[in-house]
């Protein structure tokens, strides 16, 4: 079974060549946001560049995986959603405790 449906789009429509820099940067933009949106604290700048740094050498080995046709983009793409609605209702919960 194929899971890989932005793998098949865009071999489908620009072919093979920069396959793998078009999946990095879609898996490298949708972790960094998970990231934001999964930790509510802010870290010091130097620890942050360092988080970085090594999302971003994740983010490398993962890709690999999307080129094997695996749905990791596809679910980077999902948990950013899921983490995105669950800090919205958090912060309009949090409003209507301000009000009350």
């Amino acid at each position: 079974m194929d899971f890989g449906i932005i793998f098949n789009f865009y071999y489908n429509n620009f072919g093979a060549d920069g396959m793998f820099l078009f999946l990095y940067i879609l898996n490298l933009i949708f972790s960094i946001i998970a990231f934001k949106l999964g930790f509510a604290r802010e870290l010091p700048l130097l620890k942050s560049v360092i988080v970085y740094i090594l999302l971003a050498i994740g983010v490398f080995v993962i890709t690999l995986f999307s080129l094997v046709q695996y749905p990791i983009t596809e679910t980077l793409i999902i948990i950013s959603i899921v983490l995105a609605i669950y800090r919205f209702r958090l912060h309009r919960e949090r409003q209507a405790k301000k009000e009350s």
